[in-house]
C-alpha cells in the first residue's frame, strides 16, 4: 500500500511536465531494415549491461531521433520504452518554458530531478527538442540570456542524469552543438519507402483488405506520404464506411475516397503525394475493388493481411 501511494505521488509529479505513456499502450513501428538494425543494436547493448560493465563499458542511454513531421518518432520512442518495460514521460515543451526570467532553467532542473527520484525508472522523451535546446546566441537582450541559461541548465542536468533520454526534432540543424554531443546515438528517420507504405496501409486499413496488387498501386499513389498521413487516410476511409450509411452519404468508391482525402492533408514541408493531385481519378482508386472486403475473406494468395512482408523489419519481444 505504501509503495502504491509512493508510485502515485511520483506519477503526479511526472504529469506536471507531460503525459506518462505505459508499456502496454505502445505500438510496434514499421521501419526500414537499416533503422531497425541500429535500434536493435541499442536494445541488445542495454540488455547486455552486465557483460559490458565487465569490460569497462556501459550501455548508451541517450538517443536523438530526427526527421520530418509524422514519421513516427514518438511511436518509436514509446515502443523502445515498452521493450524495456519502462514508462515513458512524453514531455510537453510548453510545460518547461515560462515568461519569467530564470523559470525555464528551473523547470528543466526540476524535470530531471523528478525523473531521477522515481521509484521505478522512466524514459524521458523530449519532443520538439529544438524548441528546448536551440543553438545559443550572443546575448543582446534578456530573452537571449534566459535562453542560454536554460540550455546550460539542460547540459548540466543531462550530465548528472543516469537514466534514458530520447529527444526528437524536425530540425536537427537547430540543436545547440554542445547539446547534440551529449547524445550517444543519432538516428534520422526518413519517409517510408514502398514496402513500408504497403505495410502501413495493411495495418491501418484492417480489418478491411485489398488484393496485393491493389495495395501496391495504393502505396505508389502515396509516395512521399508520412506514416501519420497514411494512417489518417486509412482511418478516414474506415470512418466513412461505418458512418456513411447512418448519415445517408453516397457510398460509391469515389464518394468515400473524396471525403477521406479531403479530411486529411499532407504537411506542406513534405511535398504532395500523387493521390492528392489526381484524387479519385488516380489509377490506384480506379483499380480498387469495391466495396472493400474484409481481409479474412480475401483469397489466400491475394490477401493483404497486415505485416506479412518479410522485408519489413520487426522488433523482438521484450526480454
Amino acid at each position: 500500500m505504501a509503495r502504491s501511494r509512493a508510485f502515485d505521488d511520483h506519477q503526479r509529479h511526472l504529469l506536471q511536465f507531460g503525459d506518462v505513456l505505459m508499456p502496454d499502450a505502445a505500438s510496434e513501428p514499421i521501419l526500414a531494415p537499416d533503422i531497425k538494425s541500429a535500434l536493435l543494436e541499442w536494445l541488445e547493448e542495454i540488455w547486455a549491461d552486465h557483460e559490458l560493465q565487465a569490460v569497462g563499458l556501459t550501455p548508451r542511454r541517450r538517443a536523438m531521433f530526427s526527421g520530418p513531421p509524422g514519421v513516427g518518432k514518438t511511436t518509436l520512442a514509446h515502443h523502445l520504452a515498452a521493450r524495456l518495460r519502462l514508462r515513458m514521460l512524453a514531455v510537453q515543451p510548453e510545460r518547461l518554458s515560462s515568461k519569467y526570467v530564470g523559470e525555464h532553467a528551473r523547470n528543466i532542473g526540476e524535470l530531471f530531478a523528478v525523473a531521477t527520484a522515481q521509484a521505478d525508472p522512466v524514459i524521458l522523451f523530449l519532443d520538439e527538442f529544438d524548441s528546448v535546446a536551440g543553438e545559443r546566441r550572443a546575448a543582446q537582450q534578456a530573452a537571449d540570456d534566459d535562453r542560454n541559461s536554460a540550455i546550460n541548465a539542460l547540459l548540466q542536468a543531462m550530465d548528472r542524469h543516469n537514466g534514458f533520454v530520447i529527444a526528437a526534432t524536425n530540425h536537427a540543424d537547430r540543436v545547440d552543438p554542445a547539446v547534440w554531443r551529449r547524445f550517444d546515438i543519432h538516428i534520422e528517420l526518413a519517409l517510408p519507402g514502398q514496402t513500408e507504405r504497403q505495410e502501413i496501409i495493411k495495418r491501418y486499413l484492417a480489418p478491411y483488405g485489398m488484393p496485393s496488387r491493389q495495395v501496391e498501386l495504393f502505396a505508389e499513389a502515396l509516395e512521399t506520404a508520412s506514416p501519420a498521413l497514411i494512417r489518417g487516410l486509412c482511418e478516414n476511409v474506415k470512418r466513412n464506411l461505418v458512418l456513411g450509411h447512418k448519415l445517408s452519404w453516397p457510398m460509391q468508391r469515389e464518394a468515400v475516397f473524396a471525403r477521406a482525402i479531403a479530411a486529411v492533408s499532407p504537411h506542406p514541408d513534405l511535398g504532395k503525394p500523387r493521390l492528392w493531385t489526381h484524387k479519385v481519378e488516380d489509377v490506384a482508386i480506379r483499380a480498387m475493388s469495391w466495396p472493400l472486403a474484409l481481409a479474412v475473406d480475401l483469397p489466400a494468395e491475394t490477401a493483404s493481411e497486415p505485416e506479412t512482408d518479410p522485408k519489413v523489419a520487426r522488433f523482438p519481444g521484450p526480454r
